[in-house]
Formats: C-alpha cells, sequence, structure tokens
C-alpha cells in the first residue's frame, strides 16, 4: 500500500508535467457533463479517504504487534512481555529501566547493574535490606536500599527477572 502511494504520486507528477504544467492538466481533466462531475467528485472522495484514513489505520495497527514484540532490537517472548508490563506497574517507580521507559530515582538504576536473572529474582523474592553483602553472598540483592520482600510472586517473578536480566543495559 506504501509503495501504491508513490506509484501514484509518480504517475500524477508525470501526467501534469506530459501536458505541459498545472494549466495543463487541469484542461485535460475538465469534464462538461453532470455524471462526469459526479465520478470525478467520487474518485477524489475515494482517494482522499484511502489515503488519508485507511493508509494510516493500517500502519499504525500492523506495526502495534512487531513494535511490541521487542525493544532495542531485542526480541521478546510472551513471558517476557508479561514481565515488561509488571515492571511497568511494580517496579518502574522506584528503578530505572531504559527498555521499559522507567525512570525511578529511588532504587538502583538496573540499565548500569545489568545484574543476571537469579539476582534479580532473589531480590525481588527477599528483599533488599541495608547491608554490605557481596554479590556472592546468599542474602546478597540489587543496590544497598530498602526494598520489600515479595513485591512481585511465582511465575510473575521469574517474568520479570527474565525481562530485566534480557534488557538491562541493551537501549
Amino acid at each position: 500500500m506504501f509503495i501504491a502511494l508513490w506509484v501514484g504520486l509518480a504517475l500524477g507528477l508525470f501526467f501534469v508535467a506530459s501536458r505541459g504544467g498545472l494549466g495543463g492538466a487541469r484542461a485535460a481533466l475538465h469534464v462538461q457533463t453532470r455524471g462526469a462531475r459526479k465520478a470525478t467528485g467520487l474518485i477524489m472522495v475515494v482517494v482522499y479517504v484511502g489515503f488519508g484514513v485507511a493508509l494510516p489505520v493500517l500502519l499504525l495497527t500492523g506495526n502495534h504487534s512487531n513494535a511490541s514484540a521487542q525493544i532495542g532490537g531485542v526480541r521478546l517472548t510472551k513471558a517476557e512481555k508479561e514481565g515488561r508490563a509488571l515492571f511497568g506497574e511494580h517496579c518502574g517507580v522506584c528503578h530505572t529501566l531504559a527498555a521499559a521507559n522507567a525512570a525511578g530515582k529511588v532504587g538502583p538504576n538496573l540499565d548500569t547493574l545489568k545484574a543476571p536473572k537469579s539476582l534479580v529474582l532473589n531480590t525481588i523474592i527477599n528483599g533488599c535490606l541495608q547491608t554490605t553483602a557481596t554479590q556472592n553472598d546468599p542474602q546478597a540483592c540489587l543496590g544497598y536500599g530498602v526494598m520489600p520482600a515479595n513485591v512481585i510472586q511465582g511465575k510473575d517473578a521469574a517474568n520479570v527477572a527474565d525481562f530485566v536480566a534480557k534488557v538491562a543495559g541493551k537501549e
């Protein structure tokens, strides 16, 4: 459909040029009968509606599924898409993550940390207290702030951890 627009514009430009400009093209298209004027008006309405409404609607709706299927060139699975939505609802207020359009200022910037899934999941489940634990410590968490335990639970927590681990620092 997009190509048809440009082909139509090129043919129209060629027609105008071959008739010696706008005046010649206008004279060639000028019709005297009432039926021909109605037909010309109907054709113009169809062209305006087709290119002004139908084409943009097709382009916008056709691109929705593709746009939500990836972030920064990284293709997301169904579970990771669910994790992105859950991250936006529960985590984006505190944490910064470019792939989720989150710019929280309270929690750590997840794009900078680029933590593995296991550490993200551990922090979601167990929370985080102000300690200086190392990442090798089983009680380690992302950052040194205060985050409540079980902000998200079960499969939802795993989906969020999958999403964060896959996209952190990629955008």
